[in-house]
């Protein structure tokens, strides 16, 4: 379970007529381990999915959650650990945290998380609305917009392009507007080996894993649990293969099947942010020219040799150093160490 929000819809997907109560960041003041829009979705018996601090506030969310099933409204919590000598959450970022805890119910359409999951289904990424409440609210509503055209539509007074975070949108009524996406999804090319904790590591951070390798000694599905293992050319992959990749790993330890993958990549890929291909310098040069390409033929963010010098040279180590560095792509990190962006 990698806490991400299609796990929280595909939890409640999976019971929709038992009670759920969503929990949402709505205001951060100073440090906390989650920013606004994080969520967290707790089930009427107890078990929860997402996570809305380090491990801290979850327990007392979850009896929260039982008040609200009871009362059927939505409440507002604090949780205040700017005080150091209060010691009852211990929260230790110092911060101050406030959450809305919502009921998913007939009369607020269940958040709508059945729009919710389908368009992230479909379309990959939306922003979701969600009023906050005030006395004359105590339900809340939610709203799903999957594209610009709907909320011109809706002559709504806002756009997209305005939250590219999570943030509130006021007016005549306060709502939170949370920017989603689909997972994260990575085509690795090479099933060898040291691809295996490539695709391990990559499913823990919540990705979706293709891995492609036509060899038959290679990529064996019971070698690589949870991923989607392809066993076909790369030019015989079809364009939804490539309608969604937002990154590659090549690491199939053949120059010429590398020189193949980085041409289908460099014609097809369209989306893609980060491309990597395992080796020294010198066998890059001779993989790019068999495939008849320059560095910049890539629109994505190209690593090779690929990773971070992070030391190691095991298996385990290398994907590491490969999975920061992508990580660092797709979130716009500025991959230095972080106490040279924070205190």
């Amino acid at each position: 379970m990698s806490h991400h929000i299609e796990d929280l819809v595909s939890a409640w997907a999976s019971a929709p007529q038992d009670d759920w109560v969503l929990a949402v960041v709505t205001r951060v003041e100073g440090s906390a381990y989650r920013k606004v829009g994080a969520m967290m979705l707790i089930h009427g018996m107890g078990k929860s999915v997402g996570l809305v601090s380090g491990g801290c506030l979850e327990a007392d969310l979850r009896r929260r959650a039982q008040q609200v099933i009871q009362t059927g409204q939505a409440v507002n919590v604090c949780y205040d650990a700017s005080d150091e000598t209060d010691a009852s959450y211990q929260l230790g970022c110092g911060g101050i945290v406030h959450l809305m805890l919502v009921p998913l119910c007939a009369d607020n359409h269940y958040l709508h998380f059945k729009r919710l999951k389908e368009t992230l289904a479909n379309q990959g990424q939306c922003h979701y609305e969600l009023q906050l409440t005030d006395p004359m609210t105590p339900l809340p509503r939610a709203m799903v917009w999957g594209d610009q055209q709907a909320l011109d539509d809706a002559k709504a007074n806002w756009c997209l392009r305005d939250f590219p975070r999570a943030g509130i949108l006021t007016g005549e009524q306060k709502s939170l507007i949370i920017p989603l996406r689909a997972r994260y999804r990575i085509a690795i090319f090479g099933g060898g080996l040291d691809a295996q904790p490539v695709s391990m590591i990559a499913q823990q951070l919540g990705w979706q894993v293709d891995v492609i390798d036509r060899r038959t000694s290679y990529a064996r599905e019971y070698d690589f649990p949870g991923a989607k293992v392809i066993k076909l050319p790369v030019d015989a992959l079809d364009e939804a293969f490539w309608a969604r990749i937002d990154g590659a790993i090549v690491m199939q330890h053949n120059l010429q099947l590398d020189a193949e993958a980085l041409g289908q990549i460099a014609e097809r890929a369209t989306q893609l942010q980060y491309l990597a291909l395992l080796g020294p310098g010198h066998r890059r040069d001779r993989v790019l020219a068999l495939a008849n390409l320059k560095q910049d033929a890539f629109k994505a963010f190209f690593s090779a040799p690929a990773g971070l010098a992070l030391g190691g040279e095991l298996p385990a180590s290398i994907a590491l150093s490969i999975l920061s560095e992508c990580h660092g792509v797709f979130h716009q990190g500025k991959r230095v160490a972080l106490k040279e962006v924070m205190a």
